[in-house]
């Protein structure tokens, strides 16, 4: 059947309105639900996935149409141009099987790229944040979404726009670190890049899920109402009114009591009716029937569904459990209203026409260029992110660069010579492969130990795994001593292997209840520390261990946060100096005997507190901390007024100088200082931040446009306020650096901000 709905001239809101206008009611619910056509054979990538084993037949789920497609490259080893076939395959099905010939939504995992076999796996998120490059993640999202867009998928399931407040949670990796205006502008990066190709990006999770008390998976989140606001909400926040984003996730916790995913107020009156967000809400996965199984604030799986209907999640997936027949009955007996059911599907049917699904001439099997998801540009791509990754966190005896290379090397530790301590676990060799043993990588990627070994061709490399990455086996100790003694030089490369609901020592449902390294790896390091003639410890994690002590013992000490497939080059490129490292902290390392939660945005009774408390939160390395081969200062900040209005902005102009031997990357950081506030304030919080490139000797200036509205937070009557008074502006090379400070006046009456207030401050380097 055709009609005004397939007319491409005709705007996308009034194609879906008359489409809608056509539908039966089964025809309607069926746009809401999806499919998980080979979920049964995926293993458990999702949680309590096997609660829903048995799911109706493919055949039967598409009957009247279909609103998702879940994962039809991502569940299983699958080539490429299989795979592309095979989704073809399956929107005929979609198309005959509904009198409109309406496709489905195609989504996928790209997290780390697309989650599929042979798919260039990228750095995870935690490593993206620790390059502050927003052009170099909108790069990536943009290849990731033109990989996904030639073959026919329409959604990717990212980026994750959680604020991180508790290192032992196990999703860290996924996250974009500690401080939300950092995370704001990493992810908004994203955003727009996947979404130039054409590809629907999902903003994960919506809300809270980072704040889980003791850094459970699924815990009830421990946050306030502030907290909520000035640190949870803003990167959601800026994606949905400055990015468009085209569609949002819940979060599978509760707050306060209320589930996510049936909080109409986080749902329907903050997304949409106070930011204006236009797009579709899509579950997590079994997130509706969890408020029945979980929360327990439903009786059954219907009840979660009319709950979650109301709040305003329009699609559920990864299968149809409540938006199918029990939501078909509740709208026969009035539980649920037909208007209810239409303001989701005129979303998801908008959203189809938005995508082209809707027009004449859309085939399933048009998708015809060769796909080649590993290609040389994406490799490219994932080599940098990799190499400005890296953060070289001590060289207190300039042991690096080893620019002569050491004549023999004992390359020793757990993660040195296993491909997968590279990956996240959104990655499909650690996210997937592990229920295929049978299947290849699929990749190139060289380990820790194959890269030094091919960067130091010249050395004799004797490699030790010491110890596994988890258990108790100290077997292997005494050899990586007696290796380590006998070598010029020793690498310790220690760390994670991500994995799934505890099958990892990071990732989804790898909680931690301290932040020692895993399994008996402390030991490996005490004693090979103690033996060697010089080492340089290389931790590769997908979360900041605390490693200050060892770091104190070892000559030089590198973080690399699961750095992908180039990762492992790229750490091999900083050892011996090919890489000049500029990586900077997006996480604290925590102190020794710091307690957990704590991240470096807090007041002031939350640092250390001679005579208050006996425990010393103070990091072994600072939020935005990272060195380079060469050095840097920052000094002369200027502002060019001394007063402004409480709508008005000010430029902070500072010079930062390459006072070094060689060329490097400078990250000069922008801090606001409150110091008299209506409520208690950050000690410091980042609100701007660039990369400079100097020559060495080079002196350039950094110019930063601070509206006042980025001195804003939210107030005792939880609306958001510029307070008049001083404010104190420092550009420095990390939080835990003095930098160079100034201070600048706000005048006038409190001014009550909203989304429509500016959210970025703009940095540029005029050229000499």
């Amino acid at each position: 059947m055709t009609g005004l709905w397939n007319d491409p001239a005709r705007p996308a809101a009034v194609r879906a309105r008359a489409l809608l206008d056509a539908m039966t009611e089964s025809e309607k619910v069926q746009q809401l639900g999806s499919t998980w056509p080979g979920h049964d054979t995926s293993g458990d990538v999702a949680p309590m996935q096997d609660t829903f084993r048995g799911a109706e037949s493919f055949e039967e789920a598409v009957v009247d149409g279909l609103g998702h497609l879940t994962r039809v490259f991502g569940t299983a080893p699958i080539a490429p141009e299989a795979g592309r076939e095979q989704l073809a395959a399956f929107q005929e099905l979609v198309v005959a099987a509904n009198r409109f010939g309406i496709p489905a939504i195609a989504h996928e995992e790209c997290l780390t790229g697309l989650t599929t076999w042979q798919a260039t796996v990228y750095p995870t998120p935690l490593a993206w944040a620790a390059t502050w490059n927003p052009e170099l993640v909108r790069s990536m999202a943009a290849a990731i979404g033109s990989d996904m867009a030639a073959v026919g998928i329409h959604q990717g399931l990212s980026p994750v726009l959680d604020v991180v407040r508790d290192y032992r949670w196990g999703r860290v990796e996924e996250t974009l670190g500690e401080d939300p205006y950092l995370v704001s502008e990493l992810a908004l990066s994203y955003v727009q890049g996947l979404q130039s190709a054409g590809t629907i990006a999902t903003l994960k999770h919506f809300a809270g899920y980072s704040t889980s008390r003791a850094a459970r998976n699924h815990a009830p989140a421990a946050v306030g109402p502030r907290e909520l606001a000035d640190v949870i909400l803003v990167p959601f926040e800026k994606a949905v009114v400055t990015g468009r984003v085209g569609s949002v996730m819940n979060a599978y916790n509760d707050i306060d009591g209320v589930p996510c995913g049936s909080d109409e107020t986080l749902l329907t009156h903050l997304l949409r009716d106070s930011w204006g967000f236009e797009g579709t809400v899509v579950s997590d996965y079994w997130a509706i029937a969890f408020l029945a199984s979980m929360h327990h604030v439903a009786a059954d799986v219907p009840g979660a569904a009319q709950a979650a209907l109301h709040a305003g999640i329009d699609v559920e997936l990864p299968h149809t459990t409540g938006y199918g027949d029990a939501l078909l009955a509740m709208l026969k007996d009035g539980r649920v209203s037909t208007d209810l059911l239409d303001r989701a599907v005129l979303r998801v049917l908008t959203q189809k026409a938005e995508l082209g699904l809707l027009d004449p001439g859309w085939q399933p099997g048009q998708y015809t260029a060769p796909a080649d998801f590993d290609s040389p540009r994406n490799r490219d791509i994932a080599r940098r992110l990799a190499e400005e990754s890296v953060v070289l966190l001590d060289n207190g005896s300039g042991i690096l660069p080893l620019a002569d290379g050491p004549r023999s090397i004992a390359v020793i530790g757990p993660a040195a010579d296993d491909a997968r301590c590279l990956f996240g676990c959104y990655s499909f060799p650690n996210h997937v492969l592990p229920h295929h043993p049978e299947a290849a990588l699929g990749i190139g990627a060289p380990t820790a130990l194959d890269a030094i070994r091919r960067e130091f061709p010249d050395a004799t490399v004797h490699h030790e795994t010491g110890c596994p990455i988890t258990g108790d086996d100290r077997s292997g100790i005494d050899a990586a001593v007696a290796a380590a003694a006998a070598a010029d030089l020793t690498i310790l490369v220690v760390g994670d292997r991500s994995g799934m609901f505890g099958e990892g020592t990071s990732g989804e449902g790898c909680d931690l209840a301290t932040l020692t390294l895993p399994g008996v790896q402390e030991d490996l390091v005490e004693a090979v520390l103690g033996a060697a003639r010089q080492t340089v410890l290389v931790v590769v994690s997908g979360r900041p261990y605390a490693i200050g002590r060892h770091a104190k013992e070892a000559d030089a000490t590198l973080q690399a946060f699961f750095p992908g497939q180039e990762g492992a080059s790229a750490v091999a490129g900083v050892l011996s100096g090919r890489v000049n490292p500029s990586g900077h902290l997006p996480v604290q390392i925590p102190g020794d005997a710091a307690g957990q939660p704590g991240t470096y945005l807090a007041p002031p009774l939350a640092l250390k507190s001679d005579g208050v408390s006996n425990i010393d939160p103070t990091p072994a390395f600072p939020f935005g901390h990272g060195l380079s081969y060469t050095t840097f200062s920052i000094d002369g900040a200027k502002a060019t007024e001394a007063a402004v209005a409480v709508d008005g902005s000010v430029t902070v102009r500072a010079s930062v100088t390459n006072t070094g031997s060689r060329a490097g990357t400078v990250v000069p950081q922008l801090y606001l200082t409150d110091p008299v506030a209506s409520v208690t304030r950050p000690v410091r919080q980042l609100i701007g931040f660039t990369r400079v490139d100097l020559a060495a000797g080079e002196t350039r200036t950094v110019r930063f446009e601070v509206h006042a509205d980025m001195t804003s937070f939210t107030g005792r009557d939880l609306r958001r306020r510029v307070e008049p008074g001083w404010i104190v502006l420092t550009v420095a090379q990390s939080a835990g650096d003095p930098g160079s400070c100034v201070q600048v006046k706000l005048e006038g009456d409190t001014r009550i901000v909203d989304h429509t207030r500016t959210m970025t401050t703009p940095a540029t380097v005029p050229q000499a």
